[in-house]
């Protein structure tokens, strides 16, 4: 991916008018583990898809709160999240000894973009390796971000990040219509099957692999592992990868979906220290 001399740093344009840097940052991203977030009218749900580094080892957090009306799930640089999260609790406790109320959501995600853009306008740091997607509830209601390197930032009904989400976002295209006036647990178990269809063929969903935050109108931002995610993986059913059922089924649409996705399972796999 060596592009001479115009990826040595995020401050110098290619003549075709890329930064490699930031693009590099983005296949950070797809080295992830997947996350999904989904918006309804009172709810906002996170659900993301947690990763050992060894066998012996345990699995990496994939979804942080920030304040009790607000948190993020991320795929990427596990390091360079715990940085961004930590500047978002520092912008959200300067809003409450300032101003007596929670940050809005969109101050708070326009403060990391702003914070993310200078990496790339700045000689000598590098674009943070790491997308968030940051979901909350303000006066306004409830709300799902997506933050990426370049500090370009968009607000979703349903958006996924990481490697293979490609297969969680058309799920999401294809659902997306439903999410406005479902309840909460719908919500969940719409987030659980994107994340499913993301799945290589050899993993299913787990209580121990899998991660699920909620936060609503007049309800805290909650994270839930462990057992606490058993009874939303009964309402999915088949927890297992559909992936070689569609393959069966679909060779060719399969195929076009391999191709549209930029990190195949076995190089996903192999950046487990990404997340």
């Amino acid at each position: 991916m060596f592009r001479n001399s115009y990826d040595n740093d995020s401050v110098t344009f290619s003549p075709q008018g890329r930064i490699f840097q930031v693009e590099y940052a983005l296949e950070a991203i797809k080295q992830g583990s997947v996350a999904v977030g989904l918006v309804s009218k009172t709810h906002a749900v996170l659900v993301a898809l947690k990763r050992s580094a060894e066998e012996l080892g345990s699995y990496q957090r994939k979804i942080i709160k920030i304040d009790g009306h607000l948190g993020l799930a991320l795929a990427g640089l596990a390091p360079d999240a715990r940085v961004l999260s930590n500047f978002m609790r520092q912008q959200s406790m300067s809003s409450r000894l300032i101003y007596n109320r929670p940050i809005p959501v969109a101050r708070v995600v326009n403060a990391i973009a702003d914070k993310a853009q200078v990496n790339t306008q700045t000689y000598g740091r590098r674009p943070y390796g790491v997308g968030l997607l940051i979901a909350g509830v303000d006066e306004t209601g409830p709300h799902l971000w997506e933050f990426q390197p370049s500090g370009m930032v968009l607000e979703y009904k349903g958006a996924a990040i990481g490697a293979r989400s490609q297969s969680a976002r058309t799920y999401l295209e294809r659902n997306f219509e439903q999410f406005e006036n479902i309840s909460v647990d719908e919500l969940v178990v719409h987030g659980l099957r994107a994340l499913r269809d993301s799945l290589p063929q050899d993993k299913s969903l787990t209580s121990a692999n899998t991660s699920v935050a909620v936060v609503g109108i007049g309800e805290e931002f909650t994270l839930y592992d462990g057992n606490s995610v058993t009874i939303w993986l009964e309402k999915v059913g088949d927890v297992g990868s559909s992936r070689g059922s569609r393959t069966q089924e679909e060779p060719e649409a399969s195929g076009a979906a391999a191709t549209s996705s930029s990190v195949p399972a076995s190089g996903a796999e192999a950046m487990d220290i990404t997340d």
